[in-house]
C-alpha cells in the first residue's frame, strides 16, 4: 500500500511538473504572412537595417562556412551539445519568409519563433531584448530584402532534457528580463549609445564573460572573459593591464580593421566580428571602444603563481622552430613590422594570456586571407608540426616575448585543440 502510495505521488509531481512546464511554457502561434515585397519597405530603414545587423553580428552567426550569407546551418557547439543556426533569409519554407514584424520583434526580445516553440538562448535575445523597436524594424526590414535562399537547418543535437524545448522557458524565467534598458542620465549621447550596443545589439557578454553551468552569464562576472568555439574570449575589463594598455584610438582600429599595431590582429571567433564593425560608421565603434574602456577594473585578483618547472629543453627547441618558420614574419627588424605595421609579439594578448590557448589556438589554424587584407594573414601549421612542437614554440613565445610565468601542460592543450579542430 505505501509503494502503491508512492508511485501515486512520483507520478503526480510528473504530471504536475509537465502541466506547470505546459503553462510557463506555451506561447500562441503568430498567422503566417505572405513575404513582403522588398519594394515595400522605406529605403532608409533598410539601409539603416544593414548597419544594425552588421552591429549585431548577425551573418557571423548565421552563415555556415561555404553557405550562403543568412541562410543557417553553421553548427554552434556548446557544452550541452551543437546547436545549428537557423535560417534568417526570406525564403517561405525554410527561413523567415512568413514571419510578420510581430513574429520577428517577439523573437529578438523574448526568445519565441513564431510557431510558438523556445528559441535556445545560444540567439542571443537576453541582449537583443535590449534593442529599440525601431532597431528591430530596421532589421527586420534589411533582412526581409535579402535574396530568399531555399536551406534547411540540420536538426540540434543537445543532451537531455535540454533538448526539450520547453524546459528553455524555465531559463528565461532566471535569465530573461525584457525589454530596453533606462539610459543614464549622468552619462553623455556616446558613452549611452556604446552601452546600448554593447550589452544590446553586440551582445558583447556573450562571449567575454564566463557561464554558469546551465549556460547562462555568471552574475556579478560579466566581461571578466570566456571561451568561444576553442578560443579564450579575453576580459574587456582588464584592458588597462595589457602589456601596452589600449587606448581609444588602439581599440577602435582593432575593431574595425582587425589589428591595431602595439596589439596584433584578429584571430578566431572575433576576426569576422571586425569585418562587420568594418561596415558601420566610425562614430559607433568610436561608441562601443569608450563605454568598453570604462568597465576597466582597478585591479584583478593576480594569477597564481606557475611552480617551478624545467622548461628550458622546450623553449630551445621552439627557437628552433620559431628561426624556422616565424622570424620573417615576427622577429626583429623583420619586413612584415616595418612595412605591414605587424607589431612586436611583446605585446601580443595571446602570448602574455593567463593560459596558451589563444597563442596554441593561432599557430594551429593561422588567420585565414580576406581579400586584399594581406598584412593580417598567417598560414595554419596544424598540418606542419605535431603536438610537442606546436608546444616548444608557445612556450619560447611565452619566455621570450612575456614577462609572466612559463605555461605549464601545454602539449596536452594542443592534443585537445587540434582534437576539437577535427571534430566534425
Amino acid at each position: 500500500m505505501n509503494r502503491r502510495l508512492l508511485w501515486s505521488g512520483i507520478v503526480g509531481l510528473i504530471v504536475a511538473g509537465l502541466a506547470l512546464t505546459a503553462v510557463i511554457a506555451y506561447e500562441p502561434s503568430i498567422a503566417p504572412i505572405a513575404p513582403p515585397e522588398p519594394s515595400g519597405f522605406d529605403t532608409g530603414l533598410k539601409q539603416e537595417g544593414a548597419r544594425i545587423v552588421a552591429l549585431g553580428d548577425c551573418v557571423v552567426c548565421h552563415t555556415a562556412n561555404g553557405g550562403r550569407p543568412f541562410a543557417g546551418g553553421l553548427p554552434l557547439r556548446t557544452p550541452f551539445g551543437t546547436i545549428y543556426a537557423t535560417n534568417i533569409t526570406p525564403d517561405a519554407e525554410t527561413g523567415i519568409g512568413k514571419w510578420s514584424e510581430a513574429a520577428f520583434m517577439r523573437a529578438v526580445r523574448y526568445g519565441i519563433s513564431r510557431d510558438g516553440h523556445q528559441l535556445y538562448p545560444a540567439f542571443p535575445y537576453v541582449h537583443f531584448t535590449r534593442m529599440s523597436d525601431h532597431d528591430i524594424s530596421a532589421a527586420y526590414a534589411y533582412l526581409m530584402s535579402r535574396e530568399p535562399v531555399h536551406a534547411r537547418t540540420p536538426a540540434n543535437h543537445l543532451i537531455f532534457p535540454l533538448n526539450f524545448r520547453p524546459f528553455v522557458a524555465f531559463w528565461n524565467v532566471l535569465f530573461l528580463h525584457p525589454g530596453p534598458r533606462k539610459t543614464d542620465a549622468a552619462q553623455d549621447t556616446q558613452w549611452s549609445r556604446g552601452k546600448l550596443i554593447v550589452d544590446g545589439l553586440g551582445h558583447c557578454a556573450s562571449c567575454h564573460s564566463p557561464l554558469n553551468a546551465i549556460g547562462a552569464e555568471e552574475a556579478g562576472h560579466a566581461f571578466d572573459g570566456g571561451i568561444v568555439d576553442g578560443w579564450e574570449a579575453p576580459a574587456l575589463n582588464a584592458l588597462g593591464r595589457a602589456a601596452q594598455p589600449w587606448t581609444k584610438e588602439q581599440l577602435v582600429m582593432y575593431l574595425r580593421t582587425g589589428r591595431a599595431s602595439q596589439h596584433g590582429a584578429a584571430a578566431g571567433p572575433m576576426r569576422p566580428v571586425t569585418r562587420d564593425l568594418a561596415t558601420v560608421p566610425e562614430s559607433d565603434v568610436e561608441a562601443i571602444a569608450i563605454y568598453i574602456l570604462s568597465l576597466q577594473k582597478a585591479s584583478l585578483p593576480a594569477p597564481k603563481a606557475d611552480s617551478v618547472h624545467q622548461v628550458a629543453d622546450s623553449e630551445q627547441r621552439g627557437a628552433i622552430l620559431f628561426n624556422a618558420s616565424c622570424a620573417q614574419c615576427h622577429g626583429a627588424g623583420s619586413p612584415m613590422q616595418s612595412i605591414g605595421q605587424r607589431p612586436t609579439l611583446a605585446f601580443s594578448s595571446a602570448i602574455d594570456a593567463g593560459t596558451p590557448r589563444n597563442a596554441v589556438q593561432t599557430i594551429l589554424n593561422g588567420i585565414n586571407w580576406h581579400g586584399e587584407d594581406a598584412t593580417n594573414y598567417m598560414p595554419s601549421f596544424i598540418h606542419i608540426y605535431d603536438d610537442r612542437q606546436i608546444a616548444d614554440l608557445a612556450s619560447y613565445l611565452r619566455s621570450t616575448y612575456s614577462n609572466k610565468p612559463a605555461w605549464l601542460e601545454i602539449e596536452p592543450m594542443v592534443a585537445k585543440l587540434r582534437k576539437e579542430d577535427s571534430a566534425p
